[in-house]
């Protein structure tokens, strides 16, 4: 995207944003409704440069719906005994059941992007994994799990401003991972693998969507919008809920018998 385009988009305001992104997430909720009334099995991936808002997006559509339902897997790097597993075969465990999304924040495309780039694995297994991955996908598919595939695109003017501000700031300096200074040397690397991998996986069964995420908010609201456009749903009709009276049976001071407890102090 262009500076001439960027200056076209004004940024989003605060409140403006609030209230779009509380529309978005109602719909979400009425999403999740339908998911689990009809059994369906979802996977959402999120791939992208370090610093490129996968972890805010992913907030953003998980705030106000139930982790039951929306599980966020985020995987650590192998340990020795999953190395010596069939590469997908960490990943599948955390497939979808009847009634669940799962979002993957980074995912077996991990192969295509890190662990190419970084030399964790070799060009022969990076080559055999873009090879076979369509056909991954399409045994997914076949079963019946709707996979939708999101690479966020931040530029390298934006991913170098956020990679200082984590630096700078006590509270987002976790957010540096190892690999987090590494990719910002090797951006060319990043994108030649980036390429790589589109060119191979990006089908029309199985399409990547791009979103530009320089703009935090509103690629959060675009993200969303989206992602309610590819899974057809309705609003699930429920059974108007009545608060119960309490019951007075067994009535006692319940709560002269905590006086003696142990009480956090009410500090604030």
């Amino acid at each position: 995207m262009s500076k001439e385009q960027k200056a076209d988009k004004p940024q989003m305001k605060g409140k403006e944003y609030e209230k779009e992104l509380r529309k978005l997430q109602a719909e979400l909720c009425t999403l999740q409704d339908w998911v689990k009334q009809k059994g369906l099995r979802v996977i959402i991936v999120f791939e992208g440069r370090d610093g490129a808002g996968k972890g805010g997006t992913i907030r953003a559509i998980t705030e106000r719906v139930s982790p039951r339902v929306f599980r966020v897997i985020a995987l650590p790097a192998p340990s020795d005994r999953e190395k010596s597993q069939m590469y997908m075969q960490r990943y599948m465990a955390h497939f979808p059941a009847a009634g669940e999304i799962v979002i993957f924040d980074r995912s077996w495309y991990n192969r295509a992007g890190v662990e190419y780039v970084m030399g964790f694995c070799t060009k022969d297994q990076h080559d055999r994994f873009l090879r076979l991955c369509p056909e991954i996908e399409r045994y997914i598919m076949e079963g019946g799990i709707t996979l939708i595939k999101y690479w966020l695109e931040v530029s390298n003017e934006e991913q170098e401003r956020r990679f200082k501000a984590r630096i700078d700031d006590p509270i987002r300096q976790w957010k540096l991972s190892p690999m987090d200074l590494p990719s910002r040397e090797r951006w060319y690397d990043y994108s030649l693998a980036r390429d790589q991998m589109l060119a191979a996986t990006d089908t029309k069964t199985s399409p990547w969507y791009v979103l530009r995420s320089d703009n935090k908010k509103q690629a959060r609201l675009n993200c969303i919008s989206h992602l309610l456009s590819l899974i057809p749903y309705k609003k699930v009709r429920k059974e108007k809920v009545k608060l119960p009276d309490r019951s007075k049976k067994n009535k006692y001071d319940d709560q002269a018998s905590l006086r003696n407890r142990r009480f956090v102090p009410d500090k604030y």
